[in-house]
């Protein structure tokens, strides 16, 4: 059955000068955020992470599935299992399970398994990937489409939420990652795809002299 369709939401009129000049300043922005590994133990609202999760779940997915589901954790004491559960397994991924072309690859960023921000910062946000919906009714499930794109957009929102709210973020990563699925009570339909830590930086938070690529190495035009 055809959806109900309905009049696209009012947009502001925008110059064609001044969508570039927009585009700009959302660069000059976003271009601002970085990866930070050492955060304030500062307290943020339950509202900031309720509307950056909201920003993230307007995102577009395969057949409007919407495959995701967000676990905010701010619970001192989930936080230090989630903590010691993935420093288990960081541990062996920096003993030799990730290969030497990997490890040599991280070397100059500095990281290591000790993974401190998941306790001092005070929110985690766990994202799921859906693999497959379940009928509430029926309990008969249903398919979903571009899982990994769907929610590698809404990833993204999220973190440009928490950049816009004025707050920093990590995405970490480790692997495997069942203990998350097991730690938070979530269906075998779901599997975790990264923590995203959020929150304030410290005082003196360092990140890596990085730059990124240029214009020329990620996009090409044709005219």
């Amino acid at each position: 059955m055809l959806s109900k369709f309905v009049p696209l939401p009012p947009r502001p009129i925008v110059s064609a000068a001044e969508t570039t000049a927009r585009a700009k300043k959302f660069f000059e922005d976003i271009s601002q955020r970085r990866t930070v590994r050492d955060f304030a133990d500062t307290p943020v609202p339950k509202a900031t992470i309720e509307w950056a999760i909201k920003a993230a779940g307007s995102a577009p997915s395969g057949a409007n599935k919407q495959p995701w589901t967000f676990v905010a954790v701010s619970n001192p004491a989930l936080k230090t299992k989630i903590r010691e559960a993935a420093e288990a397994e960081e541990a062996a991924f920096y003993a030799g399970k990730a290969g030497k072309e990997w490890l040599k690859d991280l070397a100059h960023l500095g990281t290591d398994e000790h993974k401190p921000f998941l306790e001092t910062a005070p929110w985690l946000i766990v994202v799921f990937q859906q693999n497959y919906g379940i009928d509430e009714t029926t309990g008969k499930k249903s398919k979903h489409y571009y899982i990994h794109e769907s929610v590698g957009l809404a990833c993204g929102l999220l973190l440009a939420s928490f950049h816009q709210a004025g707050l920093t973020t990590l995405t970490h990563t480790p692997s495997p990652m069942n203990f998350l699925r097991d730690l938070l009570h979530r269906p075998l339909s779901e599997r975790a795809v990264m923590i995203v830590v959020a929150g304030y930086p410290a005082k003196d938070a360092m990140v890596p002299d990085i730059s990124r690529k240029p214009l020329n190495q990620i996009a090409q035009f044709f005219e």
